[in-house]
């Protein structure tokens, strides 16, 4: 089964416009592994330069955002969701 992850809009193209994928993983950093392995650019878009997840990139478990959880150590099982969602400027 997997771990299931949302694609938003703007990052579907790096995934061939698919906008759910199936990825295996212990934990979030494994999943943005697998998904860099299967798609690259992903890593990038997700992660800045120290590797942390990037500002303006929110990612949720099962609903709960990463950053309230244990980040990219977050664990995961089979079954779980994982939802990126890029932030909103506007004004």
């Amino acid at each position: 089964m997997g771990i299931k992850v949302r694609v938003p809009t703007p990052l579907r193209t790096l995934a061939g416009g698919q906008d759910i994928l199936h990825i295996e993983g212990d934990d979030l950093q494994q999943c943005i592994s697998a998904l860099e392995g299967q798609f690259p650019g992903f890593r990038e878009r997700l992660c800045d330069e120290t590797g942390e997840i990037r500002r303006f990139v929110n990612i949720y478990v099962n609903g709960e955002d990463v950053r309230f959880l244990s980040g990219l150590t977050t664990p995961l099982q089979s079954g779980d969701e994982v939802s990126i969602v890029p932030a909103v400027a506007g004004g």
